[in-house]
């Protein structure tokens, strides 16, 4: 109810703004200018969405970056036209627009904080539609967003495990964003209002516009690589000024008595059902703990019994955790790849992986943590153990430790006694993707919302009549109130100068 009495309160005050400015009865000397120049300054919102991992060749991150938000600087001179009186005008707006940011914290495999920073701004070029309803102050506008690449620098930040507060500090990691797209087409919606900041009695005529728009994510994906995009918020002001036309003196008619009657009534709003779809990165590596060739824990592991129900798209059945979060639902599929490579490859009879597994200890080491997984998968699962190779070194074929490398060595070290899930098979691994080092094909989840239900009584009903006192209108309007329309007659009195609403307790006589 609060909701549509809001939504009529709203409507109304737009139908005043019209009313107001057609008895307005001084006339200016000066027309309102037709052109007009000048500069908007606002800031950006932008929201992080998707994922990013691979910054450039030289730089992939142990974990996916997703979601995050960031303010940047928005700064271009203008140009606006729209003759006076008329509802319709176009704009174009020209400059540096900033879309820098930071993504949330994410936790390495190794319980290490990872932090990602961008520096991202373009060139923007904004042609625009604009409207003005009621030829008001009031307007709106929209149109394409054609965007160049100015900055694309980033900082990457990775600190040390809580376990081990004596650790030496990384370094940040700047670079450059590769695959950056140069040129971005996308469009924007947006609403402004011009407060006139002097007479229009002036030929120059100067008009302050505060403004908020909207740029959604379609075209603003940065990178034509992963699935990183933004969508951006933006608001603050433009300083305009224009010329205005010097008005003949107009003769004065007299105005017919108009009545006017109208009801407002918000449309009905039909249940239904709509998909909601993610998709989640699956790293291809089992980490093993220090001096244990078991499976850890941490790991999902099914009974046998349990294995004709698993569903890889349906993990929150099986894990009954704290599912709220983005990077909590992506540990849980990750925490199940072992349950998902099974039912894949329960599926396709066509597929088989090598289990390269990698210890400190050596290659006995090794090859016993990967005949652990493939114990898993054969007793399990039902896999074939033909369709399981299984090997043992001392290193992973991409380690984590560098030679030459002096700080956080033991970390490193935990990182590399892994298992590693290799396939020449297409069906398991991520599109495009092959070699030691590719990922499984990722996770896709698709859950269902259902849309809210919305009575749809009466908004607001409302009547206008002149009366014959000069510049005086009655008004009865009914509002939606606990599901009944309570009468509330006012008044409107309109003087040269001095529009004024008031209440009518009793409706006056013509």
């Amino acid at each position: 109810m609060r909701n549509k009495l809001i939504i009529g309160a709203l409507f109304s005050a737009l139908i005043l703004t019209g009313f107001q400015a057609a008895l307005q009865a001084q006339l200016p000397l000066y027309t309102k200018p037709s052109l007009w120049v000048g500069a908007a300054a606002g800031a950006n919102l932008s929201f992080y969405r998707g994922s990013t991992q691979q910054l450039n060749p030289n730089l992939t991150v142990p974990v996916a970056f997703h979601d995050g938000h960031g303010f940047g600087l928005f700064l271009a001179p203008l140009v606006e036209y729209h003759a006076p009186y008329s509802g319709l005008g176009v704009m174009l707006q020209a400059g540096y627009d900033s879309r820098q940011g930071s993504f949330d914290e994410e936790t390495t495999p190794c319980n290490c904080p990872a932090n990602l920073s961008t520096n991202l701004s373009y060139f923007t070029l904004e042609p625009s539609l604009r409207f003005a309803p009621f030829n008001g102050n009031f307007y709106l506008y929209g149109g394409p967003r054609v965007a160049f690449n100015l900055e694309k620098a980033f900082t990457y930040k990775l600190g040390a495990n809580p376990a081990f507060p004596n650790q030496k500090e990384n370094p940040d990691v700047k670079g450059e964003f590769s695959d950056i797209e140069k040129t971005l087409l996308s469009m924007q919606v947006g609403a402004g209002y011009d407060i006139p900041v002097s007479s229009q009695d002036e030929q120059l005529q100067f008009v302050l516009s505060p403004f908020i728009s909207f740029q959604p994510y379609f075209g603003q994906s940065p990178r034509a690589s992963e699935t990183w995009n933004i969508t951006s918020v933006r608001a603050g002001a433009a300083l305009k000024f224009g010329f205005g036309t010097k008005m003949q003196p107009l003769e004065e008619v007299d105005a017919f008595d108009p009545k006017i009657s109208f009801s407002v009534k918000a449309p009905k709003n039909i249940p239904t059902q709509r998909k909601v779809r993610e998709i989640f990165p699956l790293r291809n590596y089992v980490f093993f703990d220090l001096g244990s060739t078991e499976i850890p824990e941490r790991y999902e592991l099914l009974r046998k019994d349990q294995v004709i129900d698993f569903k890889e798209d349906q993990l929150e059945m099986y894990t009954p955790k704290n599912l709220t979060g983005r990077s909590n639902r992506q540990m849980t599929v990750y925490y199940n790849v072992l349950n998902i490579l099974g039912d894949r490859m329960g599926k396709n009879l066509a597929t088989s992986v090598v289990l390269v597994g990698s210890s400190e200890l050596g290659p006995e080491d090794g090859q016993a943590m990967a005949e652990s997984i493939k114990e898993y998968l054969v007793s399990v699962f039902g896999i074939d153990a033909s369709r399981i190779g299984t090997e043992g070194r001392d290193k992973p074929k991409i380690p984590s430790e560098q030679p030459g490398g002096t700080t956080d060595l033991t970390l490193l070290r935990e990182g590399d006694r892994r298992v590693s899930i290799e396939s020449s098979s297409p069906t398991l691994l991520m599109e495009f993707q092959s070699g030691p080092g590719a990922s499984l094909k990722p996770v896709e989840i698709i859950a269902m919302q259902e849309a809210p239900w919305t009575a749809t009584l009466p908004l607001m009903q409302m009547e206008q009549e002149k009366l014959s006192l000069p510049g005086t209108w009655l008004s009865r309007m009914k509002t939606a109130k606990n599901n009944t329309l309570a009468p509330t007659p006012r008044r409107w009195s309109v003087s040269p100068g001095n529009p004024s609403w008031e209440r009518a307790p009793k409706a006056p006589t013509r």
